[in-house]
């Protein structure tokens, strides 16, 4: 089932959803919650719901297509994204630079 997102990116930016923590696995068996501290230093993760464009070549006269699509499951840089609320919903605004990798499903 294919997500919705309230935002358009621009450039070679993306729009995440961050995973929740039953997708992140932070819940153990016994539904013991592992504490942020824990986890501290690990990159972020979450599932692509929409891509921009992409960026411009060096010239500016063709884009260069995103490597990322809607739907892949993503690892980013912890510090590298801006936060946005919409409709009680978190979201992140990531540049495809600052996304390290794609999971395989």
């Amino acid at each position: 089932m294919s997500e919705k997102s309230p935002i358009k990116p621009l450039g070679d930016r993306v729009v995440v959803r961050p995973l929740t923590e039953e997708e992140l696995g932070t819940v153990s068996a016994s539904g013991i919650i592992i504490p942020d501290s824990a986890k501290e230093e690990k990159p972020e993760q979450g599932i692509v719901i929409a891509t921009g464009p992409g960026k411009w070549d060096e010239d500016g006269e063709k884009r260069i297509p995103m490597e990322v699509k809607e739907g892949d499951r993503i690892v980013f840089t912890k510090y590298g994204f801006d936060e946005v609320k919409f409709n009680d919903n978190k979201y992140f605004i990531v540049s495809e630079a600052g996304i390290l990798g794609i999971f395989n499903s």
